[in-house]
C-alpha cells in the first residue's frame, strides 16, 4: 500500500465515524485529512523525482567508467616502458619533469599540438604535428579516417 493510498484509507476512516464535517471536531478532522492526503502526494512525487536521479547518475557513472577505461589506459608506469627509442634513451625531455607522464604531446612540447573536429562526428580531436605530418589519422569518437592535405591551404 503506497503512502497515498493509506492517506485515502484514513480519510475514508475519519468519514465512516460519522463526524459532522461543519462541527469542531469535523473541521479538525478534515483538515488534517486533506493535509496529509497533500504530504502523501508530495512524498509520491519526491519518490519518483529521486528514482529518476538515481537512473541518470547511473547512466552517468556507466559513460564515465567507459570514458575512463579508453582514456585512462596509459596512466601506469608500465606503460611507458616501451617508448624508449632504438638508441636506448627515452623520447622525453626530462628537464620539464614530466617524463611524458601527462600523455598529450608525446614528450612535454616536442610536438605543436592542433585542436580540430571531426568531420564526420564532430568530436574535438587534439592532433600533435608528427601526427599532422603523417596526413590521416582515425577519430577516436568515431572511427572514422580524416585525412589532412597541406596543399589545400
Amino acid at each position: 500500500m503506497t503512502v497515498v493510498e493509506k492517506a485515502a484509507y484514513l480519510k475514508g476512516l475519519v468519514e465512516g465515524l460519522g463526524v459532522e464535517p461543519d462541527s469542531r471536531d469535523g473541521k479538525l478532522w478534515g483538515a488534517l485529512t486533506e493535509l496529509l492526503s497533500q504530504m502523501a502526494h508530495e512524498i509520491e512525487d519526491l519518490q519518483e523525482s529521486d528514482n529518476d536521479y538515481a537512473d541518470a547518475l547511473d547512466e552517468i557513472a556507466e559513460e564515465l567508467s567507459y570514458l575512463e577505461e579508453i582514456t585512462c589506459d596509459l596512466d601506469t608506469p608500465e606503460d611507458f616502458e616501451d617508448l624508449d627509442d632504438e638508441d636506448g634513451y627515452d623520447d622525453f625531455d626530462e628537464e620539464d619533469g614530466c617524463g611524458g607522464e601527462c600523455g598529450s604531446c608525446g614528450g612535454c612540447g616536442d610536438y605543436a599540438e592542433y585542436e580540430l573536429h571531426c568531420p564526420n562526428c564532430g568530436g574535438p580531436i587534439v592532433v600533435s604535428e608528427e601526427v599532422f605530418e603523417k596526413g590521416e589519422m582515425v577519430c577516436p569518437g568515431c572511427g572514422a579516417t580524416i585525412s589532412f592535405n597541406m596543399d589545400e591551404q
